[in-house]
């Protein structure tokens, strides 16, 4: 859980800090490859004094307990992991595709079917998806530079980001999609 954790927190650009008694290889790899420090020692509070979050992923109930007593004394926001009463914030299962990130919450009861649901929207979400939202930055540049009226705008978005506009662009690759929405953009201009 704590590998998992962390490089969570990692991919968020995090700057990590993990303190444990007994690190597994893997979590010491982890901290070495994504320059995440690592403190090889027991829990005690002056480790997370400047922290603007913890996560308390211990199999020791006390040692997790102390860390979220400490968190509130100290003002600092906290996880204790599988144990949503004593968590300020939880931390959703994502699917990433590029730019695109789809978050799922259960609100900590039951972390393991959000992880289901990942793995099933991760099925249905390709690197395409991620590619596409990249167009679509472009082309709302090019929607709010060439359309004026905002009720214009937002049509013509809708238009762009259906399912419809995406098979042609996964069929017919990014210039032929730009041609297509270029194209659009300047029938609208027309309209006005």
């Amino acid at each position: 859980m704590a590998v998992r954790k962390a490089g969570v927190l990692l991919d968020a650009g995090a700057r990590l800090v993990v303190v444990a008694d007994h690190a597994s290889d893997i979590l010491t790899g982890l901290c070495t490859e994504r320059g995440a420090q690592l403190i090889r020692a027991k829990y005690a509070k002056e480790y997370i004094a400047e922290a603007v979050l913890a996560i308390a992923a211990t199999n020791d109930e006390k040692v997790n307990r102390q860390v979220y007593s400490d968190c509130q004394e100290l003002g600092i926001l906290c996880n204790v992991v599988d144990d949503p009463p004593l968590c300020d914030f939880f931390v959703p299962a994502v699917v990433r595709r590029g730019d695109l990130q789809i978050a799922i919450g259960t609100d900590g009861y039951c972390p393991a079917y959000a992880g289901h649901l990942r793995e099933k929207l991760e099925a249905i979400f390709t690197e395409q998806h991620g590619l596409f939202l990249a167009e679509l930055e472009w082309a709302r540049k090019q929607i709010i530079e060439a359309i004026e009226d905002p009720a214009d705008r937002k049509v013509l978005l809708g238009e762009l980001v259906d399912d419809e506009s995406f098979d042609y662009f996964t069929a017919n690759g990014s210039d032929a999609w730009r041609k297509k929405t270029q194209a659009c953009i300047e029938s609208h201009q027309t309209k006005d």
